[in-house]
This record gives C-alpha cells, sequence and structure tokens, in this order.
C-alpha cells in the first residue's frame, strides 16, 4: 500500500481586517494584520516540516473585496512559499469575488501570471493532480452566489423561501455533477477530495462581523455522504468545526488569527489530512493566536472603584492581550472613577491594544420632588436630592447631619 497523501486544508484568513491595532510604520500594514502574516507563516513552517504533499485554500484570502495592495502582496509571498512546497489549489470565497462578473477576483492575478503549481479554481471543476506520493482527484467548488445559482431558473412570482429552496437544489445538482466528474477522473485508487466554500445546513452559526456576504444557499450534509468523496475540506465558516464522524469527515479548517471579541474563546488553525483512498486520518493544529479578553467589573457599590478595577486586572495574565473593559458604575461611583489610572496599569501590564474602557453607569429614575418643591425648606430639598440620586442611607444620614450643623452655625 502507498504511503498516504500528506494534505495541508486552511481557509478564511481575512486579511486585511485591521481591529484593534496601530499600523507598523515600518511595514505600512496593520499590527493586526502582522499577527495574520505571522500565523500563515506558522503554517507554512509546519507544512514544511511535514513534507506537505498538496495545498487547499478553501477560499476568502482578504477581508474586503477591494483588498490595498501591500496587503495582497504580503499575501502573494506567503502563497509562492507556499506553491514551491507543494501543488496549491485556491478557491475563491464570497470575500474574494468580484461583485460583478465582468470584474477580475481578488486571485486571479496568479492565474493571469500563470503562476507555477497553482491554480486558482473559479469554477466548479475537478482535476487530477499529480504529488510526489501519488495522485489526488479534486473537485473544487468556489463560492457561487444566490444570484448566480439561479441566473438559469425563472424566479418570477417565487417567494424568498421559493428562491431560497431552488438555489439549495441548483447547489446540491452542481456538487453531484461535480462528484460524477471526478469518479470520471478517478479510475483506479487515486483518493479524491472535495474542496468547497458554501454552507452546509446544521453548522455551527457566525461569530459577530464574519457573516457572509449576502444570503446563502446551503446543503444538507448528508447529501455529502456516500458521494466517493474520501475528504470534504470546507471553507466559509471561521468556526472551526467537523460536520460529520462518519465518511466522508467533512470538516471547516476556521480561521487562523482572531478578528473579533466573538472569537475569543475560538480556537484557530489549520487541518493537516494524512489521505488514501477510503480514508482519511485528519487533525486540528491549533495556532497560537492574538489572546483577547473581555473584562467586565462592577464597581456600583464599592468605596473606591478605581482600586477595584485594578485589583481584577491583577487576576489576569495581560500580555500581549487586546482587552476590552467593561466598568459598572452607580452614580456615585463614576465621579471616582480615575481612567488614567487604569490606563497607566494596562501599559505596565503589557496591553497589546486596549479596545474600549466603556462605563455602564446605573442611574435612578429621576422623582419629582413634590407637588410643591417651593414650600420645602433648604435640608427636606437636600434630603430629596439624595434620595434621587440613590445615595446609600447610612451616608445619606451622615451628609444631612453634617448639613444640619451647618445651617445650626449660620
Amino acid at each position: 500500500m502507498s504511503e498516504p497523501i500528506r494534505v495541508l486544508h486552511f481557509a478564511d484568513v481575512h486579511l486585511g481586517a485591521e481591529n484593534y491595532g496601530a499600523a507598523d510604520p515600518e511595514t505600512g500594514v496593520s499590527a493586526r494584520v502582522s499577527d495574520s502574516l505571522l500565523r500563515l507563516d506558522e503554517m507554512i513552517e509546519f507544512a514544511r516540516a511535514g513534507d506537505v504533499d498538496l495545498a487547499l485554500f478553501a477560499g476568502d484570502a482578504f477581508h474586503s473585496r477591494g483588498p490595498n495592495p501591500t496587503v495582497q502582496r504580503e499575501f502573494a509571498v506567503r502563497m509562492l512559499a507556499l506553491s514551491r512546497l507543494a501543488p496549491l489549489v485556491m478557491l475563491l470565497g464570497d470575500s474574494d469575488s468580484p461583485p460583478q462578473s465582468t470584474r477580475a477576483s481578488s486571485l486571479a492575478i496568479y492565474d493571469t501570471l500563470r503562476v507555477p503549481n497553482i491554480w486558482v479554481a473559479q469554477d466548479y471543476q475537478a482535476r487530477r493532480i499529480a504529488t510526489k506520493r501519488g495522485d489526488v482527484v479534486l473537485g473544487a467548488a468556489p463560492y457561487l452566489s444566490r444570484s448566480r445559482l439561479l441566473a438559469d431558473a425563472d424566479a418570477r412570482g417565487r417567494s424568498r423561501e421559493e428562491e431560497a429552496a431552488e438555489a439549495e437544489r441548483s447547489l446540491r445538482e452542481r456538487l453531484d455533477a461535480l462528484a460524477a466528474e471526478a469518479d470520471e477522473l478517478a479510475a483506479d485508487d487515486a483518493p479524491r477530495l472535495l474542496c468547497g466554500h458554501f454552507s452546509v445546513a446544521g453548522a455551527e452559526p457566525e461569530s459577530d462581523g464574519d457573516a457572509p456576504l449576502g444570503p446563502d444557499a446551503a446543503v444538507a450534509l448528508d447529501s455529502l455522504a456516500d458521494t466517493g468523496w474520501d475528504y470534504v475540506a470546507l471553507g466559509h465558516r471561521r468556526r472551526h468545526q467537523a460536520l460529520s464522524a462518519a465518511e466522508p469527515p467533512v470538516v471547516y479548517s476556521g480561521g487562523l488569527e482572531r478578528i473579533g471579541f466573538a472569537e475569543a474563546d475560538e480556537a484557530t488553525g489549520f487541518c493537516w489530512v494524512e489521505l488514501a483512498r477510503g480514508a482519511a486520518d485528519w487533525r486540528f493544529v491549533e495556532l497560537a493566536a492574538r489572546k483577547m479578553l473581555a473584562l467586565r467589573v462592577d464597581c456600583r457599590d464599592v468605596e473606591n472603584p478605581t482600586v477595584a478595577v485594578l485589583d481584577e486586572l491583577r487576576r489576569h495574565d495581560l500580555a500581549g492581550v487586546v482587552l476590552r473593559l467593561d466598568i459598572r458604575l452607580g452614580a456615585e461611583t463614576e465621579a471616582m472613577l480615575k481612567d488614567k489610572v487604569i490606563r497607566d496599569a494596562l501599559r505596565r501590564a503589557g496591553v497589546f491594544h486596549i479596545a474600549a474602557i466603556s462605563k455602564d453607569v446605573e442611574r435612578p429614575i429621576r422623582t419629582r420632588l413634590g407637588a410643591n418643591p417651593e414650600g420645602l425648606s433648604e435640608l427636606e430639598l437636600l434630603e430629596r436630592y439624595f434620595e434621587v440620586r440613590a445615595v446609600e442611607p447610612g451616608r445619606r444620614e451622615q451628609l444631612l447631619r453634617l448639613a444640619r450643623e451647618i445651617v445650626a452655625g449660620e
């Protein structure tokens, strides 16, 4: 039996997401873009050490359809390095696809320049690819918008639900045709891979901020079973997840780097697959992505909110962290909070970036001073004021006692 073919599966890089980081004056890119580039470098080094045979990029290279040239250049440097190790297949994701079919995609330049060992899959197509450990039959299923899926259908008079059902039927038919095309190319024992950028029904929902562009058509998971594929490598969901424990494994590799706080608890990385006909031994390789931490400190009933916040910060390792700090305050404690002291402490702790220091001040519902406040004495007005401001009863009595002493001494 021949040695299994070693496959790298990654996706959803979203390079150009510049949340929570300043620009580096030397490189001209955001520090957060540098984080993503570092994750790419770490992945490529893993592939080199593992003697990769085939690299699959399942779409969404950039965070927008119009990435800036510097970001495109840095991505190209990494893809060229990867293509020197093994054949590289790159799918168009929704973020890579042009809004109009007449415009070039953000990945089209690789085909235009005929870059060796790189295939940019822009349409559904199967190919037989030679690797140093044997041939692989690959079915490429790049992103198709609902409008493209419905291009040949008569949508007149259809409801939204009927359009969605038609788009899903069209997607399923294209995937079935792709599997049949792969069967023709794999008359022997060559393993078969499906690399796609689409939604599968039942996949865990998107985290905030990385929802697909526009409405999606989703294929049923069971429609990918018994189709002859040995492994289904997916992009389009930044959350890593394996959707099927049976054959074939259906896997979203997820993103390489966190881009928002909704991903703070998500593992990021890529998949490493040892592939043979009828078997795929795969594992998720986690990368040490930038840590993102959201802290919430309740200071409504403390005497010194600044001290309370500093005490909470000391409980965490904040070095290299993107931090969001939410502080709950009472009407009395708001003015006692010292922002500068807190920011100085965060800088000393080595925080990478302060995303926000927000204050949630609990203000009581204002009450009327009375039907005829003009008839109240100064001390009665002061007492009503303390009630409106929800001053704690013990402190209220202390303040009123001092006020009586002042009035009596006049």
